[in-house]
């Protein structure tokens, strides 16, 4: 097929309603989320099945182009925008938005890739489910783009990564085959575990279509706390205290520096001052539990109380609305700083004991490479992972100061690195950070990744550029 036949096929098969190619209704495709990344596409096609997906992809491989696979297009490293030819076509899943099942009593559902995240946790919840996936998008971000991006967001300390509450997947192919792999199975050691191929991949291996994930007991009761700290030496502690004192209860745990808090104040809608004092480091939790008499508001309260000399002053909430005023610091805080001027972002993560020496060192290096730049670092250091923000001097020319990004990337990954960390934590890769996989993972292990993406995609149809480095 000729290349410029493509769109008219397209349209012939899935119905003209489902292709776009004027440029006005085009345009919110082709901006990545933060506005790093615009590009340019032939156009978009949105097949609402997963037959239509894979005769999308076996029409694209006839032309000679290639797709990039799209969800909710909430990501951060541009691994859902095209390129800047114009060649491309981006392949919208948000019309496969159908929950296909829900088992209460193996404690599992079927949803489609173009599912709205908030309302898979809303299927999850009518049956009395918890589906615990949660992050600040997920109201617009869809369960595919999750998936393909491994996400992470507030409770991977008790439940884990996407990848964790996946049982199994259906994946169109680069050669336009489907894989059924939607299987409802604790136990499967038949071969290798060809899901965790595809999730975390990007799109760059093959397009996830729907999903078998898991569900857990709907929580009865929560407390949430905020507590004031002096560092994050005693961040570590209070966490290895509360998972002592509470058990598996404790499913979110959060840092903030005071920076990023004031951040908050000054910008965020209904934050307020905490504490009487200000306090250098924060931390907000959650702690949640299915059992019907469970007294966690007290259970939280006993255990803060028994942590003198770490807790430095808390609050505990056990209301629901109480509990909202204490995340609305910790939610704000993405948003807040964007009117403090330009940001450099790093989404790291570090063994847990090496959290308080990433944090020293980071910011003394970056403070010492750009005086006047503001480090906020923030994040979910249950599980080692932090945003490790910079806003730009006070009065410092914002296209000056993003204009070394480079610069200040490599200066904090090599850092991570040595700390045997890792510089893509839960943001994924994208076309924002193949270079620093090409500088910093060993060449066997980009080898690996090369030899995957030329098995299943050996025309390199599907998202290239994205995640896996240049090589031979």
């Amino acid at each position: 097929m000729e290349p410029d036949a493509l769109v008219p096929a397209l349209a012939q098969r899935l119905g003209p309603e489902a292709v776009i190619t004027d440029e006005a209704r085009l345009a919110p495709y082709l901006e990545e989320r933060r506005g790093l990344f615009h590009g340019r596409c032939r156009a978009v096609i949105r097949p609402a099945s997963t037959e239509e997906v894979a005769e999308s992809v076996r029409l694209c491989a006839a032309a000679g182009i290639s797709i990039v696979p799209q969800g909710g297009n909430t990501g951060h490293c541009g691994g859902a925008a095209p390129d800047a030819g114009g060649g491309q076509v981006i392949l919208s899943l948000e019309r496969l938005d159908r929950i296909r099942a829900v088992d209460p009593v193996g404690h599992t559902l079927v949803a489609e890739a173009g599912c709205i995240l908030a309302d898979v946790q809303r299927a999850a919840a009518e049956s009395d489910r918890l589906f615990p996936l949660s992050y600040a998008a997920e109201g617009q971000c869809r369960i595919g783009g999750n998936l393909a991006t491994n996400a992470g967001g507030m409770n991977v300390l008790r439940y884990g990564n996407a990848r964790d509450l996946v049982l199994g997947v259906e994946v169109v192919l680069a050669d336009g085959r489907i894989w059924d792999g939607l299987r409802a199975l604790r136990k499967d050691n038949s071969g290798y575990d060809l899901k965790d191929l595809f999730i975390g991949a990007e799109g760059t291996l093959g397009i996830i279509t729907a999903a078998v994930l898991r569900l857990f007991p709907r929580p009865r009761h929560h407390a949430t706390a905020l507590v004031g700290l002096d560092g994050p030496e005693t961040t570590l502690e209070l966490l290895a205290l509360l998972r002592a004192e509470t058990g598996d209860a404790l499913s979110a745990f959060e840092i903030m520096a005071r920076r990023p808090v004031e951040f908050a104040l000054r910008h965020g809608a209904g934050c307020v001052e905490p504490f009487e004092q200000q306090w250098p480091w924060y931390v907000l939790l959650d702690v949640t539990s299915s059992r019907r008499r469970d007294d966690l508001p007290g259970l939280l309260e006993a255990a803060l109380a028994r942590s003198a000399g770490i807790a430095r002053d808390y609050r505990v909430a056990a209301e629901a609305t109480d509990r909202e005023r204490l995340w609305a610091l910790r939610n704000a805080i993405p948003g807040a700083q964007k009117h403090e001027g330009a940001s450099i972002k790093h989404d790291i993560s570090v063994p847990l004991p090496a959290i308080p020496e990433f944090l020293a060192r980071a910011t003394a290096a970056v403070e010492r490479r750009l005086p006047g730049v503001r480090p906020c670092p923030f994040g979910h250091v249950g599980d080692g992972n932090i945003h490790f923000n910079l806003s730009q001097p006070p009065g410092m020319d914002a296209d000056e100061f993003l204009g070394r990004w480079d610069e200040f990337n490599r200066l904090v990954h090599d850092i991570v690195a040595e700390l045997d960390g890792s510089f893509a934590a839960e943001h994924g890769v994208g076309q924002l950070k193949p270079a620093e996989v090409a500088r910093l993972k060993s060449p066997v292990e980009q080898d690996l990744m090369r030899w995957i993406k030329r098995a299943l995609d050996p025309e390199d149809r599907l998202n290239p550029g994205k995640v896996v480095p240049p090589g031979d």
